[in-house]
């Protein structure tokens, strides 16, 4: 039986076959249709620019989302298994799944979890699983890099809004934030909805440190639902508490998938697993 693995292994691909291999690109998924396109259509069509003899294909882990797009905009997207049966079908042999994750939380465990499986019932298989955005010590340092064009004046702050996870996951945002504290950046927070450090423990730093503006900017694959509702729109929104604490707020809804150098990280891990 092939196994999963995890991490980097070279395969060659036998000679005289029509596809070189597929690459399945997974996310959670969004019913956002307008950061879908910006966010996790950009990469998979820089994914297709690049590697024009694989075949390249798109998957959602939340079936939710799958069935909700199909049902309202006839929009098609596969399920892991369906992107797995369509490679398998293709008569290829090399699969390398590239998660369009952040961190590796709940998403990516059910990820390798199904794809064991299916690799279980396939033995003939080789399916091979990337890193997510922030894996290695050196993607904390990249991510500063290419969040760092956003400006912030003095006495300005800059907080960013994750979705969050168990807590052990949620010490790579602390990790983070202290990669941004050594290379200067006093002002930068990260907080998130459902973990462990909200906007209501950023709140009392930002006045401490006198910061009477900040800019709100979601740390989310896809500036989508979340960004627009836990962020900005509703009543216990980031933007309305900080507002509340007297503290000006301009929200930048722009997810990380739209940023170039965000993408290039991705783009690193899928050539790693090649």
């Amino acid at each position: 039986m092939t196994l999963v693995l995890i991490g980097p292994n070279r395969q060659v691909f036998p000679k005289g076959d029509i596809m070189e291999a597929v690459i399945i690109l997974a996310s959670f998924g969004t019913s956002h249709k307008e950061g879908r396109r910006l966010s996790i259509e950009a990469i998979e069509n820089r994914v297709k620019r690049k590697y024009k003899d694989f075949l390249v294909l798109s998957t959602f882990t939340s079936q939710l989302i799958i069935n909700k797009l199909r049902k309202r905009e006839n929009y098609l997207v596969n399920s892991l298994r369906e992107a797995l049966e369509k490679a398998n079908s293709n008569k290829v042999h090399n699969i390398y799944i590239q998660p369009l994750f952040i961190l590796p939380g709940k998403e990516y465990e059910k990820l390798i979890n199904q794809a064991n499986e299916f690799s279980q019932g396939n033995p003939h298989l080789n399916i091979q699983i990337g890193k997510p955005l922030l894996f290695y010590d050196m993607d904390y340092d990249k991510v500063v890099e290419g969040l760092s064009s956003i400006e912030i004046k003095p006495k300005e702050g800059l907080v960013f809004m994750a979705h969050g996870s168990n807590s052990s996951i949620d010490r790579s945002y602390e990790r983070l934030e202290y990669k941004f504290r050594q290379k200067g950046y006093k002002n930068i927070f990260i907080g998130s909805i459902r973990g462990s450090r909200t906007i209501d423990h950023i709140i009392p730093i930002l006045q401490e440190k006198n910061i009477g503006k900040v800019k709100l900017v979601p740390f989310m694959l896809v500036a989508g639902r979340h960004a627009l509702n836990d962020m900005v729109l509703g009543e216990n929104s980031w933007k309305e508490k900080l507002l509340s604490a007297g503290i000006q707020v301009e929200a930048i809804i722009r997810g990380l998938g739209e940023i170039e150098n965000i993408q290039d990280i991705y783009m690193d891990h899928l050539s790693k697993l090649l």
